[in-house]
């Protein structure tokens, strides 16, 4: 089972939250986050498969979204978590929405950060250098050259600096494996594009997060139960570079109906 680590709620609340980390990151991403919301709900965090403290998966396994998916459920399961708001950034937004698709009876509200809807023209690109360069390059080279062009303004130095900090504990072998799932991201992406949801989504994306925002801006045109709030000065990982506005905004979501 994945590595996990729970917070309990200093008000004796029933309710839990579930933070999903990015690719190359892991949980301790959220320390902002667990700080400020352990005050309100039960916390689990969660280390996704080749990440942090989670165990690398034997050779030859290929990873699904399903799969990702179930190693979730599992853990929601073995903590008896019947139901859970849960918050996600870049890769972890992706996986959140692909879980509400088939187990939407497990999830309150759902709260994405650095939200990916689509991919444009430039993040395409990249997908296609990654996959031309893996077998030759160091997988850091790849994904610092990833980080610098996602995150490239000042104000991301934080942000950016951490996710490659974290990244370089990951297998150039892990790193294969998971970038194997960009082949399948495009799909994925239309349907959670195209299917109406119930379940309440606050994106919370940041104002220079230049890649991803405009696509988030245009499905909350056309999803009833979505809303946008955008925080200036920052960028695709919203809640590092601007914690205290992310926090309060994403904590008056879950608290009101």
């Amino acid at each position: 089972m994945i590595y996990h680590s729970t917070y309990p709620a200093e008000n004796n609340s029933k309710k839990w939250i579930c933070f999903i980390h990015g690719a190359g990151g892991n949980s301790s991403i959220w320390y902002n986050q667990v700080r400020f919301f352990k005050a309100y709900f039960n916390i689990l965090l969660i280390d996704l498969r080749g990440h942090g403290r989670s165990e690398v998966s034997p050779e030859g396994v290929e990873y699904t979204f399903n799969i990702i998916i179930n190693d979730i459920l599992k853990v929601l399961d073995k903590m008896k978590i019947q139901k859970s708001h849960f918050v996600g950034i870049s890769l972890g937004s992706i996986l959140i929405q692909k879980m509400l698709q088939k187990h939407s009876n497990r999830i309150e509200k759902i709260g994405l950060g650095g939200a990916i809807i689509n991919l444009n023209l430039q993040s395409r690109f990249l997908m296609f250098m990654g996959k031309m360069t893996q077998s030759i390059l160091p997988f850091i080279w790849i994904y610092t050259f990833f980080a610098y062009v996602i995150m490239p303004y000042k104000a991301h130095r934080k942000s950016r600096a951490l996710f490659i900090k974290e990244a370089k504990k990951i297998s150039h072998n892990e790193f294969k494996r998971w970038y194997k799932l960009t082949s399948k991201v495009l799909p994925l992406l239309k349907r959670i594009r195209d299917e109406e949801v119930i379940t309440p989504i606050l994106y919370i994306m940041g104002s220079q997060d230049y890649m991803f925002l405009p696509f988030v801006k245009k499905i909350v045109c056309l999803h009833r139960s979505s809303s946008l709030v955008t925080l200036t000065n920052s960028g695709h990982v919203v809640n590092i570079d601007q914690p205290e506005e992310f926090n309060s905004k994403l904590l008056f979501f879950l608290l009101n109906d």
